[in-house]
């Protein structure tokens, strides 16, 4: 899709399915990296490539650290203007994955006891089962337990799955 405006864009917002923007810097309104920026602070999270006929170093660097997945001076070459759209689009396809993955695990994460996370906690920053037991005040057994229960809720095969989901989920300190 084209739009003639950044707002005319925002008004469309979110998309469904993998996508990306390509934006020029000198635009009606917000400029490409004023829009781009504003997606920073908004976290709207679609791989951006820049492009303009008007660029310096500065403006590529601003691009670059806000996020940019490119940066083309025209005039381009179609071939890397596709390839750019390529690799973002393939950027947005594993971001979505990787949202939705966590939103998996935190919908399974809302399932646990308060206890239960306590123990998943502990159990996924290596912590022995006694060790928690102890620290629970509490039987191993019990912990044992709620280990079943967490690895059961989280649907883990293993302690290493176990352990990808916290950090994923972002509660394990590895």
């Amino acid at each position: 899709e084209t739009f003639e405006t950044a707002d005319q864009f925002l008004s469309r917002l979110p998309f469904e399915g993998p996508c990306c923007i390509v934006l020029d810097i000198r635009m009606p309104g917000l400029s490409g990296l004023e829009l781009q920026e504003n997606f920073v602070v908004q976290q709207i999270k679609i791989p951006v490539i820049i492009i303009t006929g008007h660029g310096d170093v500065p403006m590529a660097v601003r691009a670059m650290k806000a996020g940019a997945v490119d940066f083309i001076e025209k005039p381009f070459n179609d071939e890397l203007l596709l390839e750019s759209i390529r690799t973002a689009l393939n950027l947005d396809v594993e971001q979505r994955a990787s949202q939705a993955e966590r939103a998996e695990i935190a919908a399974r994460l809302a399932h646990l006891t308060p206890r239960e996370h306590e123990v998943m906690e502990m159990v996924t920053n290596g912590r022995a089962n006694k060790e928690i037991a102890l620290t629970l005040g509490v039987s191993a057994k019990t912990v044992e337990a709620h280990r079943a229960r967490v690895m059961e809720k989280m649907q883990a095969a293993s302690l290493a799955e176990l352990v990808k989901m916290a950090i994923a989920a972002r509660i394990a300190s590895h």
